[in-house]
């Protein structure tokens, strides 16, 4: 009788090439992530010496196909070490990506605040002050003049952006307070 090594029901051939390639392309895209990272907050994290060591290699290299290469020998590092390691980067990587996703919604808001002010300020404004009762009305209305009179006449947009932070600075106060500034701005 033939028998194949599967037959064995007791026998544990560990993961399919499959897996052990979705495995290191995990490995490889961390290791990615890990190079595009501010060297303030690759400090922060818990990482073994030679992989901190390897994405200070990769990082001064400028060449695309050299940096692949070195990329690839970065994730080779990273997998000698148990995957345990890198649970909690990997746990920190999420959470900053979840974040930075608040992050950039909430100053789209704030951006379309800002054009809705500017193309509508007689509904708009009202609405505002309306939220924020301790805004300053004039400073505001001011502003709003000069970034139209800064968009006539292609000007540097400095009042424009004078008014991001105004709406920024209610925002974060907003939020201090505990209520939420998605509904002021609806």
């Amino acid at each position: 009788m033939n028998r194949t090594y599967t037959d064995d029901p007791d026998h544990d051939y560990g993961p399919t090439r499959s897996q052990q390639r979705r495995d290191a392309l995990a490995v490889l895209e961390l290791a990615g992530q890990l190079v595009e990272l501010p060297p303030s907050r690759l400090a922060k994290l818990d990482l073994p010496e030679d992989v901190v060591r390897e994405i200070e290699n990769t990082r001064k290299i400028t060449s695309h196909i050299a940096r692949k290469r070195q990329l690839g020998f970065l994730a080779k590092v990273m997998r000698r070490h148990d995957n345990e390691a890198f649970d909690s980067v990997r746990a920190a990587l999420g959470e900053n990506r979840e974040r930075q996703r608040q992050e950039t919604a909430a100053m789209h808001r704030l951006e379309a605040t800002r054009e809705r002010l500017l193309a509508d300020e007689e509904n708009a404004l009202p609405e505002l002050i309306a939220a924020y009762p301790q805004l300053d009305r004039q400073h505001l209305r001011s502003l709003l003049r000069q970034a139209r009179l800064e968009r006539e006449k292609n000007k540097p947009p400095r009042a424009y952006r004078e008014i991001f932070q105004v709406l920024k600075s209610l925002s974060e106060t907003d939020e201090a307070g505990g209520e939420d500034a998605g509904d002021a701005e609806a």
